[in-house]
């Protein structure tokens, strides 16, 4: 299984040393944040060259979600997100994670009741996704639809949410991704839905039940990872966690020696 990383507070803050240490920690790629890939392209582009360590995928660094209640939000955060997808196609990553929304609204939280319409969070969704996708497959890269749960936003939830959105627009460069987190509260069977999106399954984050490094909680990664290679899954899990700890880097890199074992 390939496994990469987000960024952590412990790593060093200079790109290349960041780099180096995400290298020599074992993982075998990074998730960059979109606004620090576009603001410092040429250092992303040289640390890549120098360590061989490739950027997957960008996951945040736009302001403005695809599902913003507020246009004009949504339609600079749309801007944004394409300057990624650019910027990635310069170094060479897969595409950009993006949810509907996180943080915006939930039904399971006062006033419990959104300032829009079910109708109207499809219609600015999909339109924001038939323009990415068009920008997705100018740039030869890919959009990476994320469920998130309940509690951090209203509009899509499950694997099975985000096919629906790619199949009734009938969008061509745009795939899920399965986070481990969020569908450990939202998915009857982790493993099965797993399987019965895995013809669009581009992309895995990873973290344990609750929201911390792998193999501190009760996630079964054993039996994930099966059906990850049952199912022939070839891309990247990317760790998108919190550590828990006295040592932070021990930790993390104790967790990714449990998941090599995996």
């Amino acid at each position: 299984m390939k496994i990469a990383t987000q960024n952590q507070a412990f790593f060093p803050e200079n790109i290349l040393e960041k780099f180096r240490y995400i290298k020599a920690m074992g993982f075998d790629g990074y998730e960059i944040d979109g606004r620090l890939l576009v603001n410092n392209l040429d250092e992303v582009k040289a640390a890549i060259k120098e360590t061989g360590l490739p950027v997957t995928t960008a996951c945040g660094g736009y302001d403005g979600w695809i599902g913003d209640f507020i246009e004009e939000r949504r339609l600079n955060g749309l801007q944004k997100i394409a300057g990624i997808l650019e910027a990635l196609a310069e170094v060479g990553g897969k595409g950009i994670v993006v949810p509907a929304a996180w943080g915006m609204f939930t039904f399971r939280l006062p006033p419990m009741t959104s300032p829009r319409s079910l109708d109207g969070d499809r219609n600015a969704v999909s339109d924001s996704l038939r323009f990415l996708d068009e920008v997705a497959g100018r740039t030869g890269t890919t959009v990476l639809l994320e469920p998130l749960n309940r509690y951090q936003d209203h509009m899509i939830n499950t694997l099975a949410d985000a096919r629906d959105y790619i199949s009734d627009n009938q969008l061509k460069h745009t795939q899920i991704i399965g986070d481990f987190y969020h569908m450990n509260i939202e998915e009857d069977d982790i493993a099965g839905a797993l399987h019965a999106n895995r013809d669009l399954l581009g992309h895995v984050h990873i973290a344990d039940n609750h929201r911390y490094q792998p193999g501190s909680g009760s996630l079964n990664f054993a039996a994930l990872f099966d059906q990850l290679r049952a199912d022939n899954y070839s891309g990247f899990v990317v760790y998108e966690c919190r550590v828990r700890a006295a040592d932070l880097a021990k930790a993390y890199q104790d967790s990714l020696v449990y998941l090599r074992e995996c």
